[in-house]
């Protein structure tokens, strides 16, 4: 479903991403781990057109993404939840959700919102609520939910339980598996290794911009360099 190769990007000097290759197969979920400024996330924004690669390709369902805008990105059936949330923070849960469907066609978009509501119940419960007065855990639903909205065909989701509680994490990542199991492809960017290696087919973990190891998410957990980076111990 995406294969990217061999991209390249800077900020300004700053060589940010050197030579990143991978694939994600439709169907799976694949996680690209790492530490703090890795890259994780600008290969993310690379995907999705918010930042350019001086070289290489990005291929996603047979297209050629390399010169496509951003706003032109989504309705070819890839989302990106970004990270930090950045719900529309004056508006309504329902608003917000329905910002997520602006590619859509409007017949539809009620149905969607439908879906959205049976996956997140918290949302349906505070639909008329001011999403700046949500609790950090639904506004990490209401990003995925709005994320939801376009119908992808990949969801990016890029450090989804950043800040959560220990008991949100793990319904966040229960909701990530139930999506990849109703057929959205997942890839997801996570500094949680264990959790997110735990629910990925495969991983990909970058170091300084550059991927030095990939594999199965078991083949991963159970690998000394990983365990001695990421897994403490």
């Amino acid at each position: 479903m995406l294969s990217v190769q061999n991209i390249n990007v800077y900020y300004g000097k700053i060589h940010a991403v050197k030579g990143v290759s991978f694939d994600v197969n439709e169907g799976e979920i694949v996680t690209l781990i790492g530490a703090n400024g890795a890259g994780k996330s600008t290969v993310l924004k690379t995907v999705s057109g918010l930042l350019r690669s001086t070289t290489g390709k990005i291929d996603f369902a047979g297209k050629d993404l390399m010169h496509v805008a951003p706003h032109k990105i989504v309705p070819m059936g890839l989302a990106h939840v970004p990270e930090g949330r950045r719900i529309f923070q004056a508006m309504t849960v329902e608003e917000n959700l329905e910002m997520g469907a602006y590619v859509g066609k409007p017949s539809e978009t009620a149905e969607h919102l439908e879906n959205v509501f049976a996956r997140f119940p918290r949302l349906l419960e505070r639909r008329k609520q001011i999403a700046g007065t949500l609790s950090g855990g639904e506004q990490q639903m209401l990003a995925m939910g709005r994320g939801l909205m376009s119908s992808p065909k990949l969801l990016m989701l890029d450090e989804p339980s950043m800040g959560l509680a220990p008991i949100l994490v793990e319904q966040i990542f229960d909701i990530i598996k139930e999506l990849r199991d109703h057929g959205t492809t997942i890839l997801l960017v996570e500094q949680n290794a264990r959790m997110a290696l735990k629910i990925a087919d495969r991983g990909y973990v970058l170091e300084t911009g550059k991927i030095v190891l990939s594999g199965t998410g078991a083949e991963l957990l159970s690998s000394p360099a990983v365990k001695k980076a990421y897994l403490g111990g």
